[in-house]
């Protein structure tokens, strides 16, 4: 028994998808600005600061 699935149906579950794809980003995006923590930069290998302009 396999069911066919209409045009409706089918847009409604690709909108409803891309909805929770969306939300599932945005989470995360946000979560990983809440951490607050950035690596630290590179430092020198000769122990030398770094020559800027």
């Amino acid at each position: 028994m396999t069911k066919k699935i209409s045009g409706k149906a089918a847009l409604g579950a690709a909108a409803i998808g891309s909805a929770a794809i969306a939300a599932a980003l945005l989470f995360a995006s946000k979560r990983k600005d809440k951490d607050g923590k950035t690596p630290p930069p590179p430092v020198a290998p000769s122990g030398e600061p770094p020559e800027t302009d």
